[in-house]
């Protein structure tokens, strides 16, 4: 392997989580001093951070330096409601439940006698909850109700929310100042200064072997460009560390070039660098000159255009800004009023932009391997792929069956983006960081212009469709999964498609309404994902009663 040629034991820069390679600056010493105290004096635990800077990396840690008489319980699905997180909890710590009455109080009354005879027996129980900034307000709350369960002397639970920047901004919510009081130590992860960008190549490299004798790989100059490239976030550190040891490893190279690193990131990010410093002067100059020109002719186009443009009809208005409403035409399919408000108060608080919804979008997925200015636009991680449809009717969107993005557009032609995760016949179910609701179809129907983003889990290795005689191990875990659902002990094949999976495959395809190919490709191994449970699907509403005549339905 490459790594050796490097005189490392092991790669130095892979993405998995290990808490060895964790690189204890001053900020990572002082934050996990921070969640040590919290843990051992009671109440909340925050910690904080943009995707990538060692969140989880850290808790692990933490975990290592918990005392052995301490219970863990870890939530890594806030999606859920109140009682199911309960439940949840009563189950990392093996608390039994009637699983007919999930009642939020019988499972806090659960919890509470478990966490007494816990306490009774000298030891501590421990809540850690990641990606918190993605939990509810209602659920936060009864989070928050479960710090009320104490002795006359302690805390019978410590909690550590571990979450995005976003978590800080869901518990500034009024809603929540008790919770926000009750946080005893809070800590906040940066992005890694140059210095610190310096020392975690090192870091890394030293632990995966490299004699401290040898010079690392990586030159002061291509340590900036690093640094500038990913923004100090460690994780996307790594993604290029990692492929500038490959790239200089099929030259043969064991010091990094400004040649290598230019190619690295061009595959890691799809951007061609910038040009030389050289060439700098010479292109200001005709980008310059080509502005001029361009501000020119724009100019004389603007004035002999005028009166076009003052007499052609205009388009119907459609505004989506959170600060101003307006109507637009409805069709002859929508509702009897002749406009409709498609930036009402029902669903303004619900719009986003298009990095943050994709992050959202990508976190309520699963995946937090990804580029944070381009959720959608480049591949990190190993299995999430984003994908756009462009959607003709509202039943194509209800048969793709995935929460995902609606791209709604303004007269600007500016587009925000609703996140749906349900529908029924005539209404979606909206969500935004902090709640959910209930929208009519009627009511956006008019700026959506037909684009829907979902996020799909990938089996590693797939980026081509596959068919009789290839070999992938792509094919291994088709057959695995028919393994699973027809109840078999051994799959059909593994590695090599033979003739026997394609007839299973070409079953599968026609049971799902498919074109019966009997082809690996991406619709079917989508279609498997949402039957066995590997993506999720859209909630489905209860229908909207006949007698309902408003215009929007209300928040859940």
């Amino acid at each position: 392997m490459y790594y050796e040629f490097f005189g490392l034991r092991e790669s130095a820069f892979s993405i998995a989580v290990n808490p060895r390679y964790l690189y204890m600056s001053d900020q990572h010493r002082e934050a996990l001093a921070y969640l040590l105290y919290g843990v051992q004096n009671g109440g909340f635990v925050m910690l904080t951070g943009e995707v990538g800077t060692g969140k989880t990396t850290l808790v692990r840690r933490l975990l290592e330096q918990l005392p052995e008489n301490m219970d863990l319980a870890i939530i890594l699905n806030p999606m859920a409601s109140a009682p199911e997180l309960l439940a949840s909890i009563c189950d990392e710590l093996n608390v039994s439940y009637i699983e007919d009455d999930l009642t939020l109080k019988y499972l806090t009354d659960s919890l509470n006698i478990f966490l007494l005879k816990n306490h009774a027996q000298g030891r501590k129980t421990v809540l850690l909850i990641d990606e918190a900034q993605l939990l509810q307000i209602p659920v936060l709350e009864q989070i928050r109700l479960l710090t009320n369960l104490e002795t006359n002397t302690d805390k019978l639970l410590q909690i550590i929310l571990v979450g995005q920047p976003e978590l800080k901004d869901l518990l500034s919510n009024p809603e929540l100042r008790q919770l926000s009081q009750r946080i005893t130590a809070r800590f906040h992860l940066n992005a890694l200064n140059f210095e610190e960008t310096q020392g975690y190549l090192a870091h890394r490299l030293q632990v995966a072997g490299m004699n401290s004798a040898r010079p690392i790989p990586f030159p002061p100059d291509i340590i900036k460009l690093i640094h500038q490239h990913s923004g100090g976030i460690p994780r996307l550190i790594n993604v290029i560390a990692e492929r500038l040891l490959l790239g200089a490893y099929s030259q043969q190279k064991t010091i990094v070039d400004v040649a290598i690193f230019n190619q690295a990131i061009q595959e890691v990010t799809g951007i061609k660098p910038v040009e030389k410093k050289s060439n700098q002067k010479a292109l200001k100059a005709i980008y310059q000159g080509t502005a001029v020109i361009f501000i020119i002719a724009f100019i004389v186009f603007l004035t002999r255009s005028q009166e076009f443009f003052n007499h052609k009809e205009q388009p119907p208005v459609v505004v989506a800004s959170s600060s101003v409403s307006s109507s637009v035409s409805s069709s002859s399919e929508s509702s009897s009023s002749a406009s409709q408000s498609v930036m009402s108060k029902d669903y303004v608080n619900f719009l986003m932009e298009k990095t943050r919804a994709e992050s959202f979008l990508m976190n309520m997925a699963g995946e937090t391997v990804f580029d944070i200015n381009l959720p959608c636009g480049v591949q990190i991680g190993q299995n999430y792929r984003c994908q756009r449809e462009q959607l003709s009717t509202w039943n194509q969107l209800r048969e793709l069956n995935r929460p995902g993005l609606l791209t709604l557009v303004d007269e600007k032609k500016k587009a925000f983006y609703l996140l749906v995760i349900g529908l029924n016949q005539d209404q979606l179910l909206v969500r935004n960081q902090q709640q959910e609701k209930i929208i009519e179809w009627n009511d956006i129907v008019n700026s959506w212009n037909g684009e829907f983003t979902f996020v799909w889990s990938s089996p590693v290795g797939f980026d081509a469709d596959l068919q009789v005689g290839d070999h992938s191990s792509v094919v291994s875990w088709v057959a695995e999964q028919f393994a699973t659902i027809d109840k078999q002990n051994e799959p059909l094949t593994r590695l090599i498609f033979t003739e026997n999976l394609k007839r299973r495959i070409a079953l599968f395809q026609a049971s799902r309404g498919l074109e019966a190919n009997g082809i690996i490709n991406r619709v079917t191994i989508q279609h498997l994902n949402l039957l066995q449970g590997i993506d999720k699907s859209l909630m489905t509403l209860p229908a909207k009663p006949v007698s309902d005549t408003s215009s929007a339905a209300g928040g859940r």
